[in-house]
C-alpha cells in the first residue's frame, strides 16, 4: 500500500521562539495544506501547556503529538517534553525516549533527521532563535534529501547562536524576518 504523507514543515526553536509562534500561527490561512511539527527546547516537567497555548491563539487546530497520529494537512503538532519526535515511513509519529543529543529532548537535529529520511524534497524546515546548535546538522542533512530550508534572520532573534551557527554549517535557502515568515509557509 502506497502511503501519502502531506507535504510537512517543521519548526524547531528554543529560547525566543515561543513569541515568533504566538505571532506566526494566528497568521496562517486556514486553508494552509502543510503538516507542522514544532520541536522546542522546554523543560521535561511541562506537561500540555505549550499545546495547550499554542492552540488559544492559533486557526489552524493544534495537538501534541502521540505515539502512531497520522500526519494530516491543515494540523499541528507539538512535539511533546522529554521525547525526541520521529517520523514513520507509514506517515505516522513516533516518541522516543532515548539519550539526549545537544542536551535537548526533544531535538530539533532528530527531527529534523528523521523528517528528512520520509519525506525528502515533501519536507521545509524552519530554524528560530535558540542558545545552541541544536538544528544544524539536522538542515544539513534534510537539504541533503531535498528539503528546503529557512532560518529565522538572527539580527531578528531574540537569541541569534542558533540561526547563526545553521548558516555556518549549511547554505540555507532563506533567510527569514518574521514578517516575511507567513507568506513562505502559505507559499510551500
Amino acid at each position: 500500500m502506497i502511503v501519502s504523507i502531506p507535504r510537512t514543515l517543521v519548526i524547531g526553536g528554543s529560547a525566543g521562539s515561543l513569541d515568533v509562534l504566538l505571532q506566526l500561527l494566528p497568521s496562517l490561512d486556514p486553508a494552509c495544506k502543510l503538516a507542522i511539527i514544532i520541536v522546542l527546547h522546554r523543560k521535561s516537567d511541562n506537561d500540555s501547556l505549550l499545546s495547550d497555548l499554542l492552540a488559544a491563539r492559533s486557526i489552524l487546530p493544534v495537538k501534541e503529538a502521540e505515539e502512531k497520529d497520522l500526519l494530516t494537512a491543515g494540523m499541528v503538532y507539538v512535539a511533546p517534553a522529554d521525547y525526541h519526535l520521529l517520523i514513520e515511513p507509514d506517515g505516522t509519529i513516533t516518541l522516543d525516549y532515548s539519550e539526549k543529543v545537544n542536551y535537548s529532548r526533544p531535538s530539533i537535529d532528530v527531527t529534523f533527521m528523521a523528517a528528512a529520511e520520509v519525506l525528502g524534497d515533501q519536507l521545509a524546515c524552519l530554524l528560530l532563535s535558540g542558545a545552541n546548535i541544536d538544528g544544524g546538522e539536522g538542515l544539513q542533512q534534510a537539504q541533503e534529501m531535498g528539503a528546503v530550508i529557512a532560518v529565522q534572520d538572527p539580527t531578528e532573534a531574540e537569541v541569534a547562536f542558533m540561526p547563526m551557527h545553521a548558516m555556518s554549517v549549511v547554505k540555507v535557502d532563506r533567510v527569514l524576518k518574521q514578517k516575511d515568515m507567513v507568506d513562505w509557509v502559505m507559499s510551500l
